[in-house]
């Protein structure tokens, strides 16, 4: 019987903190991200080279000792970019823009995002760099998606295929 208080306010605290952990308002709504320019990745891989993330040293050595350089024959690939059709789910709507150089899925960004509440909008922030990174894996629209967002996941690989559909990309 002595531990009967003690069991009771150990309940109750742990009741409120359950209840107030996501009780905050958010300071800010979700920021989609700026548009890069055409190839912002590629100039960036480029200049790091294979020196462990440092530029090349700058001074006109010319070229190291012991290489040949060949110059390129093969053509620049275009970039090309479109959006999605906008994809009403259970929680909101979004739509997603990709960008394509060749045939290889080089950016994949959300360029529409409408959530119905705070829940919606905190999934979303969660899930939406999780698909993206299946997608620039995959290389395509046929992703697993994230357990727990599963009309999140639909609609954004029916976004994104209807974006790969209109620059003729499978």
């Amino acid at each position: 019987m002595r531990r009967a208080p003690f069991v009771m306010g150990a309940t109750a605290l742990g009741l409120v903190a359950v209840l107030s952990f996501h009780s905050k308002s958010p300071t800010t709504s979700l920021v989609l991200p700026a548009a890069r320019a055409p190839g912002a990745n590629a100039r960036a891989g480029a200049s790091q080279g294979s020196s462990g993330g440092h530029p090349p040293p700058s001074g006109g050595a010319g070229p190291v000792p012991g290489t040949t350089t060949t110059p390129s024959t093969t053509p620049v690939s275009q970039v090309r970019t479109a959006t999605g059709r906008s994809e009403q789910y259970g929680y909101g709507v979004l739509a997603v823009k990709v960008t394509v150089t060749g045939t290889r899925i080089t950016s994949v960004a959300l360029s529409e995002l409408q959530t119905a509440d705070q829940y919606s909008q905190q999934l979303a922030v969660q899930v939406i760099p999780m698909l993206r990174s299946q997608v620039l894996a995959a290389q395509t629209a046929r992703i697993n998606g994230v357990s727990g967002a599963t009309y999140t996941s639909e609609a954004y690989a029916t976004s994104l295929q209807s974006a790969l559909d209109k620059l003729h990309v499978a």
